[in-house]
């Protein structure tokens, strides 16, 4: 099924967005790992877009071209949903097939911008600590608790009511507020830049969770357009979508752009929309329930087959699946008591996905330490 997808896909595409409907799964992510591997082994795909930094990418794709160290090591900085063994094992599977073709690798790139991380924070106590040690609690209580955002988001941390209560943009404002009249503050000004960035920005920090479309989408077109390289883009369905959307968990806010439609407005068909999604199982954060009925999940799932794919680009296909839909989307925040609200609206199915894969059951994926 995966060769005759992939086969399908390669025609005419040049970036090739696939979506999950959850980053928990490991069977969705397995199956967008081997589609992945068919385009690039069988069709000449050579370049990977992942939502991360592009210091992280950086990193991955250092690694993949024959750097030290191990693919676990490499993803100790990435964005959690990557730290996973099936991760690793597409890093592990992207350096071998490197090796063997030397003069026409793979390449990894992030399409954010470079981030505040925990040598940041750990930089400006430091430097506080020997310029000016009497600021160095005050600052420390504003620091502290916000570099857990880090390890777990803090929109995450609110829905699952460990957050310590005040906005973490405040206290990184406040912290660089400390930080400005300490002697050689300039040394670590771009630091204290980023942290506060990084919360502002963040999405609790914008209250959204669109993320910036026409920013990412630049970085994958600016990669592609200066390479040549086709790509595939790896991402929640909420961000590979071709057409704008609304989140379920964010209603009010109306359609948003996405990544992929950015994508979608300027490559036409050559940018290639991919669903994979999946109708119940045990994603070991939660016990996912069958799907209402109104989700798109349910009508793919009626057959009980344990995988179907469908290539909404056919127009008998097309006629049949056109119109409004709604297709699940298991965040962070997920909880089984808020499953009607976990999903993603578009006007027009066909419009956001060219194909979609559908697993029957899925189980977890197996997190690194």
């Amino acid at each position: 099924m995966l060769d005759e997808i992939a086969g399908d896909l390669a025609a005419g595409a040049e970036i090739v967005g696939t979506g999950e409907s959850t980053r928990f799964a490991r069977e969705t992510f397995v199956a967008r790992d081997q589609l992945f591997r068919r385009l690039v082994r069988d069709h000449g795909f050579r370049a990977l877009a992942l939502q991360d930094t592009a210091d992280v990418g950086a990193a991955l794709d250092a690694l993949v071209r024959g750097g030290d160290g191990t693919a676990e090591s490499a993803l100790a900085g990435a964005w959690r949903p990557w730290r996973t063994a099936e991760m690793a094992d597409s890093l592990e599977w992207i350096r071998a097939f490197n090796r063997e073709h030397p003069a026409d690798p793979v390449r990894i790139f992030g399409v954010k911008p470079v981030q505040a991380g925990p040598a940041d924070y750990d930089a400006v106590l430091e430097h506080v600590r020997v310029a000016a040690p009497e600021r160095l609690a005050s600052l420390a209580a504003h620091l502290d608790p916000i570099r857990t955002a880090h390890q777990l988001d803090e929109h995450v941390q609110r829905a699952r009511g460990v957050h310590p209560g005040r906005p973490f943009a405040e206290h990184a404002r406040d912290a660089r507020a400390l930080l400005e009249p300490v002697p050689g503050a300039a040394e670590v000004a771009e630091r204290m830049r980023l942290i506060v960035e990084f919360h502002e920005r963040s999405v609790a920090g914008r209250g959204s969770y669109a993320g910036e479309a026409e920013a990412w989408a630049e970085a994958i077109a600016d990669h592609h357009d200066r390479t040549g390289q086709r790509t595939v883009y790896w991402d929640g369905i909420a961000h590979t979508s071709a057409a704008g959307a609304t989140l379920g968990v964010a209603s009010g806010r109306g359609t948003r752009p996405t990544v992929g439609s950015v994508l979608r407005a300027r490559y036409g068909a050559r940018y290639v929309s991919v669903a994979v999604g999946f109708h119940h199982g045990d994603l070991g954060v939660a016990v996912v329930p069958a799907p209402a009925a109104d989700l798109v999940d349910a009508r793919l799932g009626a057959t009980n087959l344990p995988a179907r794919w469908l290539d909404l680009r056919r127009e008998d296909v097309r006629r049949h699946w056109d119109g409004p839909a709604k297709a699940r989307v298991i965040s962070g925040i997920y909880t089984p008591e808020r499953d009607a609200a976990e999903h993603l609206a578009v006007a027009s199915l066909p419009e956001a996905f060219d194909v979609l894969l559908h697993l029957r059951q899925v189980s977890p994926v197996t997190w690194l330490a």
